[in-house]
């Protein structure tokens, strides 16, 4: 790594400034940053060498190709921050860098306090989706937190625990020992046909693993998923990049479709109804901080459609319970859940 190259020189100054969340270069002297919420010019120029040469030391951290060949990547950067890049073949003139930066502040529920803007009441209601091993979509737009709040999440798998992750990027971090991590990108840049999400997610099954982790649901692989979540892989959880807990099931809807078979709506969303315990659902308010908006249970189907019931949900500062009793009350006081919790709340 060139710490005389310019961008490694911004990267680092940038680091120790707080509530910045992306850094967005478009072009040579075309740079932004989100703090806070807002977008924010910077008055900073590279030449073309220094940006060139910078992608191609990222490409070597992360043991990848970004050449002629591979004109896109998505990696890491030393501190962990998530970073994708498009070379100038498919841009006006330079590279497209895009930087997700790591929050390294948030490692555990316990670190990080007010988190979402979670009261500990309902980190109890989270920590307690896992120990019971319910089945969690955790759903929301670009840069809502989805990763940051899965992590937390996994930092309560139990130790004795078969995990088996799939990502493309690898983002979560957490310490279960008895944990396979499957990555769909070519990392050597030597395979011809390197393995998709669906691939790995169809083998994954064969490696006895008590949870499945997808980091994205975003094709076929959903018809896999919920087959895994139907047929004993309790505690499962993945990402869907959705709006709201309704679209969210629409959206995996339409990915079981990609798959291929020839199955009707209803057979698929009575799939989705036994499979999917809780769906998270994540957003930003208007000065950029990340919020849960809502908890909803998935309970059972009605007619053609599946029913949501929502738990808890923003209001003002906080996450509130909405006066409905998730149906698996029983099973989560089983597991810690505090028998008059929902009277407390």
């Amino acid at each position: 790594m060139n710490t005389e190259n310019s961008i490694w020189k911004l990267l680092a100054d940038l680091s120790t400034k707080k509530g910045i969340s992306e850094i967005i270069i478009n072009n040579v002297d075309n740079v932004y940053i989100e703090r806070d919420g807002e977008l924010i010019r910077l008055n900073v120029s590279f030449s073309a060498e220094e940006l060139i040469a910078f992608c191609k030391e990222v490409a070597q951290l992360n043991k990848r190709s970004f050449n002629r060949d591979n004109h896109i990547m998505d990696g890491l950067l030393p501190d962990g921050s998530r970073i994708h890049m498009v070379s100038s073949a498919y841009t006006a003139s330079s590279p497209a860098i895009t930087i997700r930066k790591y929050l390294k502040n948030i490692t555990s529920f316990e670190d990080a306090p007010g988190a979402f803007d979670m009261n500990d009441k309902f980190v109890s209601f989270l920590k307690t989706l896992v120990a019971s091993k319910q089945n969690v979509i955790i759903s929301g737009g670009t840069g809502c937190g989805k990763t940051t709040l899965m992590n937390l999440m996994m930092q309560e798998l139990g130790p004795t625990e078969r995990i088996v992750t799939i990502e493309d990027v690898k983002e979560l971090q957490f310490k279960a020992p008895n944990t396979v991590r499957l990555l769909t990108a070519n990392a050597a840049g030597s395979i011809e046909s390197p393995l998709g999400t669906r691939e790995l997610l169809k083998n994954c099954l064969r490696m006895r693993p008590d949870r499945i982790i997808v980091g994205e649901v975003r094709g076929g692989e959903a018809f896999d998923l919920l087959q895994a979540m139907n047929t004993g892989h309790q505690g499962s959880m993945c990402t869907v990049h959705a709006n709201s807990p309704a679209e969210s099931l629409s959206r995996i809807e339409n990915l079981f479709l990609f798959a291929g078979y020839d199955v009707p709506l209803k057979a698929i969303r009575k799939q989705m109804s036994t499979a999917i315990d809780f769906i998270v659902q994540l957003d930003r308010k208007s000065d950029g901080t990340r919020i849960i908006k809502k908890i909803a249970e998935v309970n059972n189907m009605e007619g053609d459609n599946v029913l949501l019931q929502d738990i808890a949900s923003h209001s003002g500062d906080n996450l509130v319970f909405t006066g409905l009793v998730p149906s698996r009350v029983k099973k989560l006081m089983k597991f810690g859940l505090s028998s008059d919790f929902f009277v407390e709340v």
